[in-house]
C-alpha cells in the first residue's frame, strides 16, 4: 500500500482544488503511469457545496487497519473556528481516502460522531498485486449540529488477517467546512440531533437485530418538529436477503429460509410510526467480485438511508418524559422472523419552538398496522423450484401540534409501499433467476405543505447460471436499479437519482487461483431542489473504463473521471453467494 506521507499528500491535493475527488486520478497520472494500482469509485455526484466560498479543512483521523477487529479508531474532534462562528458554515463535506493492496474482504465502515452513526461504508475488495485506492465524498451539511460541539469521532472498520487475508486498509479522513456570506448563507439543519444508538463510546454505534433494538430517549419539550433517520443493512446470513426462499420451499433449494421480503420498522412506546422498504446494497465480494471494479455497486460506498416522519407524535414525545424507541426487521414468514444479522441505528433530527414552553396537542388519526400485508405462493415441480413473495403497507397517521408560541401545525403522514419477489430455481439450481422490485411513496404535510417526500422504485434483476455441475464456474447478470426523490426534511437538500447499472462477468475457482471477468455499464443523474445537476454514463470492461461521459453543473471542470488503467490481476480470496455458499477456499 502507499506510505502514510504519499497517501497525506494526495488527499491534501485533494482537498485544495475544487471538486478534487472528480480529478484525483489526473493528480495521479504521473504515478499510475508506472504502478498498475487500480483506482475503485461509486458512481454518484459531488457534493453541491459552494467551491467558491472560503474553507477550513482539517484531518480527523489517520489509521491502517490491519487486524483491528473489534478495535476501532476513536479521536476527539473539535470544530475549526477560523471558517466563521461555529455551527454557521455553508456546508460539511467529509473526504475519505483509502489505499490497498494484498487480498481481502470486503468489510463494513461505521462512522459515529456524538454516538449518532451518520456514514455507513464499505471497502473495495483489493487484491494481490499493486493494490487500489479510492476517494470518497460525502455532503454532511444535515449534520452541522453534531459538528458544532466538541466529541468523540469513531470509525468501526473490522478487518482479519489471516492466511490468504492479507489486504491493510490505510485510510485518512478529512473534514472540510465552508465559510458562510451574503453569496452562501448558513445552511439549515436540525436544531438537535438525538442519537437512537448503542451509545457505544469505543466502536460503532450501530445495533445488531434480531432481537429487537430499543432506547429510551428524552425529547425536549419544546420539539415542534421531529424527523427521524434510519440505517439499516443486511449481513451474515442476510446479507443476500433478497435470495432467501420462503420456509415452505428452503429444503429444496441452496439458500437460507425466512423469505427475501424485509422491513425496517421504527416503533415509539411500542407502536410502529413509520417503516422502510430496503434498497438491496450489493457488497464487493457479493455474487460475482469482478463485476465491481473499478466500479462498485451502488451504494457500497454510501449506504442509503430512510426517512420518517415522527411529528405526529411530538404531542407524546414532548410530555418530559423518556419514550422507548425501537427499531427491528421483519419478514412476510408467519412469526416475522429473520435471520442473523442486520445492522441498525437511527436519530431523530429535532426542530424546537424559540419559545421554550412545552408543545401540546393530539394524535387525530392512528392507521399503522404492525406488520404488512404479505403473501406467499409457490410451486416444487420436478427439478425446479418458483415462488413469488409479495408485500404491502399502508400507514396513515394525523396529529393537530401546537407549539409553545402558539402557532399550529395539522401533520398528515403517511406511507404506501409494495414489494414483490419471484425466483425461479431450473434444474437442480444449475439456472438461479431473481425478479424483485420495491417501490413507495413517503408524504409528510405540515398545514397543507409536502415537508417529507420519498418516492421510490428499486428493480432487481439476477441471472446465475452454473456452467458446471460442482459450481466452479458460473456466470452472472445483475440488472438493478435506484431510482428514488427524496426532501428528508424542510431543513435538508431535496434531489432526485435515477441510478442503472448493468454488471456481471464470470468467475472460475481452481486450485491455482480463483480468476474471472467483469463488465459493468452504468447510468446516472442527479438533480436537486437548489437548481444543482449532475450526470454520467461510465462503462468498464475487465477493470478498464472503456467509456465515460460527465456533465450538469457538478461535472468536474478538468479530464475524465478516471483513465482507463492496464488490466490487473484477479486473484480474489472468494465469491459470496446466495445463500452462505462459498465457492473458492
Amino acid at each position: 500500500m502507499l506510505p502514510p506521507p504519499l497517501l497525506v499528500a494526495i488527499n491534501e491535493l485533494y482537498t485544495a482544488a475544487n471538486q478534487m475527488v472528480l480529478a484525483l486520478p489526473a493528480l495521479l497520472l504521473a504515478w499510475v503511469s508506472f504502478s498498475a494500482v487500480l483506482v475503485d469509485f461509486q458512481v454518484a455526484q459531488p457534493p453541491p457545496l459552494p467551491q467558491d466560498a472560503k474553507q477550513c479543512t482539517v484531518k480527523i483521523l489517520e489509521r491502517t487497519f490491519g487486524f483491528s477487529f473489534g478495535m476501532a479508531e476513536v479521536v476527539q474532534f473539535t470544530p475549526p473556528t477560523d471558517c466563521g462562528p461555529v455551527g454557521s458554515w455553508a456546508g460539511i463535506s467529509l473526504n475519505f481516502t483509502v489505499t490497498s493492496n494484498g487480498t481481502q474482504f470486503d468489510r463494513l465502515g461505521i462512522f459515529t460522531f456524538q454516538n449518532v452513526e451518520f456514514w455507513r461504508t464499505s471497502t473495495p475488495e483489493p487484491t494481490s498485486g499493486d493494490g487500489i485506492i479510492w476517494t470518497y465524498l460525502k455532503d454532511a451539511t444535515k449534520y452541522t449540529s453534531l459538528f458544532a460541539k466538541p466529541g468523540t469521532f469513531i470509525l468501526q472498520l473490522d478487518n482479519l488477517l489471516e492466511t490468504g487475508l492479507d489486504g491493510q486498509y490505510a485510510t485518512v479522513l478529512h473534514a472540510t467546512f465552508f465559510q458562510s456570506s451574503a453569496r452562501h448563507p448558513p445552511a439549515t439543519h436540525a436544531d438537535l440531533i438525538i442519537p437512537v444508538s448503542t451509545l457505544a463510546n469505543d466502536t460503532g454505534n450501530d445495533a445488531s437485530v434480531p432481537p429487537a433494538f430499543s432506547l429510551n430517549v428524552t425529547v425536549p419539550r419544546n420539539a415542534v418538529q421531529v424527523f427521524a433517520e434510519l440505517f439499516a443493512s443486511g449481513n451474515g446470513d442476510e446479507e443476500f436477503w433478497y435470495f432467501n426462499a420462503p420456509n415452505q420451499f428452503v429444503d429444496t433449494i441452496p439458500t437460507f429460509g425466512n423469505g427475501p421480503f424485509r422491513e425496517v420498522r421504527m416503533l415509539v412506546d411500542g407502536q410502529v410510526a413509520g417503516v422502510a422498504f430496503p434498497y438491496a446494497v450489493i457488497f464487493t465480494g457479493g455474487i460475482v467480485p469482478t463485476a465491481w471494479r473499478p466500479i462498485t455497486s451502488y451504494g457500497a460506498l454510501e449506504q442509503p438511508t430512510y426517512f420518517i416522519d415522527l411529528t405526529p407524535f411530538v404531542p407524546i414525545l414532548t410530555d418530559g418524559n423518556p419514550h422507548n424507541i425501537s427499531l427491528d426487521v421483519v419478514s412476510a414468514e408467519d412469526d416475522h422472523a429473520i435471520n442473523q444479522n442486520w445492522f441498525v441505528s437511527g436519530n431523530l433530527q429535532v426542530v424546537l419552538d424559540p419559545s421554550n414552553k412545552p408543545t401540546t396537542g393530539k394524535i387525530t388519526v392512528l392507521d399503522a398496522p404492525p406488520f404488512a400485508v404479505t403473501n406467499t405462493t409457490g410451486v416444487v415441480a420436478g427439478n425446479d423450484v418458483n415462488f413469488t413473495v409479495t408485500a404491502t403497507r399502508n400507514i396513515h397517521i394525523e396529529a393537530d401540534i401546537v407549539s409553545g408560541s402558539g402557532k399550529r401545525n395539522h401533520v398528515v403522514w403517511s406511507q404506501n409501499l409494495q414489494f414483490s419477489n419471484t425466483q425461479d430455481y431450473i434444474n437442480n439450481s444449475i439456472v438461479q433467476l431473481l425478479e424483485q422490485t420495491a417501490t413507495g411513496t413517503f408524504l409528510s404535510t405540515h398545514n397543507g405543505v409536502s415537508t417529507l417526500v420519498d418516492d421510490f422504485a428499486y428493480p432487481l434483476n439476477i441471472n446465475l447460471t452454473n456452467l458446471v455441475p460442482d459450481g466452479s464456474f458460473f456466470v452472472t447478470l445483475i440488472d438493478h436499479s435506484y431510482n428514488r426523490k427524496s426532501q428528508p426534511a424542510s431543513f435538508n437538500l431535496g434531489s432526485t437519482i435515477n441510478e442503472h447499472q448493468v454488471a456481471g462477468g464470470f468467475f472460475t475457482i481452481a486450485s491455482t487461483g480463483n480468476f474471472g471477468n467483469g463488465t459493468s455499464q452504468n447510468t446516472f443523474t442527479y438533480s436537486d431542489t437548489h437548481g444543482n445537476t449532475y450526470n454520467r454514463q461510465v462503462s468498464a470492461v475487465d477493470n478498464n473504463i472503456t467509456s465515460d461521459h460527465q456533465g450538469g453543473t457538478l461535472a468536474p471542470k478538468v479530464g475524465p473521471h478516471f483513465p482507463a488503467f492496464g488490466p490487473n490481476a484477479l486473484s480474489v480470496p472468494k465469491a459470496r453467494l446466495p445463500g452462505g455458499r462459498v465457492r473458492g477456499n
